[in-house]
């Protein structure tokens, strides 16, 4: 019997990407899989310390084909950063993802170019954008805040169906973790371009759900000091059983930015609003760090 190793193949071995991918890239992953798309500074906000340690790590990832990438244009030439989804090998560790923003029943894609087709094609891309940069500012607030935490972020798909009973289609739903207070919440991130009544009748589940689930309160997360004073006008006297907050789009939406219609005398912290997680209080959120 030969004992002889065999010369090594020329080909290149299809199994060696997954060893080079480490905790961060599994946790920018998962957020990819669960949130679609995040820009370069959100993703550096979430998971780096830097700008170019970010970029240099994703043009790697992007090679290994890990992820894609695109971005947008103008009649001017690009504009913005360049935006990152799940690639080949990002689609193959995560199989089974939320693959159509405009369309969350259609069928699943027939690859991980078709689903990033799909998110770039989509009319909701710059809401989706907005709802993200929320989230990962206050990632990037717990990261630089020694006991904060964001231990949930569900997006709009994973919200809408395990809350699907109360009929809600929140646009992202968290929970949110400072000095020992834990706050859940419903994000509704709003730019302006419904009319306030149909604003309002997003209410109508959230009052549905209080029969049944938590209480968290419904934030508004509005473009302008206008738009704030408006909605603020329409929900005056309004008696719900879930808190209602509204602030204007700003760079920590932890902090004292958020109006209670209830008491419209000042402003508060995210972690000061009224918050019961009622049959929530159960379960164990999964910490991002742990993704």
């Amino acid at each position: 019997m030969y004992s002889r190793v065999p010369t090594a193949s020329s080909k290149p071995d299809p199994l060696a990407v997954y060893g080079r991918i480490v905790a961060r890239d599994r946790a920018l992953l998962a957020l990819l899989a669960e949130h679609y798309l995040l820009s370069t500074d959100q993703i550096t906000s979430a998971l780096f310390d830097g700008r170019r340690t970010a970029q240099r790590r994703l043009t790697i990832l992007h090679r290994l084909d890990v992820l894609h990438r695109f971005g947008r244009s103008t009649a001017h030439g690009r504009h913005g950063p360049l935006l990152y989804t799940l690639g080949p090998v990002g689609m193959q560790l995560h199989p089974t993802t939320y693959h159509d923003p405009d369309h969350p029943g259609a069928r699943p894609p027939r690859s991980s170019l078709d689903r990033a087709r799909r998110i770039a094609a989509s009319s909701k891309i710059n809401h989706l954008l907005g709802v993200n940069q929320f989230f990962t500012d206050l990632i990037a607030t717990a990261r630089a805040t020694p006991g904060a935490d964001l231990s949930r972020w569900w997006s709009e798909q994973h919200a809408t169906t395990v809350y699907a009973q109360s009929g809600i289609r929140p646009d992202g739903h968290g929970i949110w973790t400072t000095g020992g207070t834990s706050t859940g919440f419903f994000l509704e991130h709003d730019n302006d371009t419904e009319n306030l009544a149909r604003v309002v009748a997003k209410l109508r589940g959230y009052e549905r759900l209080t029969e049944f689930g938590p209480r968290y309160p419904v934030l508004f997360w509005v473009p302008t000091r206008r738009r704030e004073a408006s909605l603020l006008g329409v929900l005056a006297g309004l008696r719900t059983a879930s808190p209602i907050a509204t602030a204007v789009h700003g760079p920590d939406p932890a902090g004292r930015v958020w109006t209670l219609v209830s008491d419209l005398t000042h402003r508060r912290h995210l972690h000061e609003l009224p918050s019961d997680h009622g049959p929530d209080a159960a379960t164990n959120p999964q910490r991002f760090d742990d993704w």
